[in-house]
């Protein structure tokens, strides 16, 4: 989470609360040894996975444009990502790929890592992360088109409910030049799978 403030530590506290709750409310006594500090533990952590909450992407994003003269595709694979499921609050993870054709611009490739990064790390459904940051892209500086594609795997299915251990979930958004003209969409999976 980075540097500490007094209304950070509010929260923690506030947060912790509830967790203990939760733990006498399952049958558990956070008194003992093991759960001591558990409470505190896992608001902290609450705090770093949804830290997306508290940072603006388009600000992230335009940190780091760049003048272009080229206009060829650009593409950024296999980015990590880990998420948290809004329906189950269990995490989800897995690796995305951007791809954008440049209009007199560039963006700083550690910025895609971090835009992903800042959708990633909020309550989401995959679906939504896939747009917003296609979308976000688009936005943050002039395109000629934005493509990402995402693969995730949910330990909401995993897990509990269905439990289907090689399911993986595959989505894709796009806008501009790859929504109009297929070939590209296709050079662009023909890149990423390679």
């Amino acid at each position: 989470m980075g540097r500490t403030t007094e209304h950070d530590e509010k929260l923690v506290e506030e947060i912790a609360s509830h967790y203990e709750a939760i733990l006498r409310l399952i049958g558990e006594d956070p008194d003992r040894e093991g759960l001591l500090k558990t409470p505190v533990r896992a608001a902290k952590a609450l705090l770093d996975i949804t830290s997306g909450y508290r940072q603006d992407p388009l600000a992230v994003a335009r940190q780091a444009v760049f003048e272009h003269d080229g206009s060829q595709m650009v593409i950024v694979k296999d980015i990590e990502f880990y998420s948290t499921c809004e329906h189950h609050i269990l995490p989800f993870f897995g690796k995305i790929s951007i791809g954008y054709i440049p209009d007199g611009k560039i963006i700083g490739l550690s910025k895609l890592a971090r835009i992903v990064d800042n959708f990633a790390r909020r309550l989401q459904v995959q679906e939504r992360l896939t747009s917003q940051i296609c979308h976000l892209l688009d936005r943050a500086m002039p395109t000629k088109g934005v493509i990402v594609a995402c693969e995730g795997e949910h330990l909401c299915m995993k897990m509990r409910g269905v439990e289907k251990q090689d399911s993986s979930t595959v989505t894709y958004d796009y806008c501009g030049d790859f929504a109009n003209d297929s070939s590209l969409r296709d050079e662009f999976m023909r890149l990423i799978s390679r």
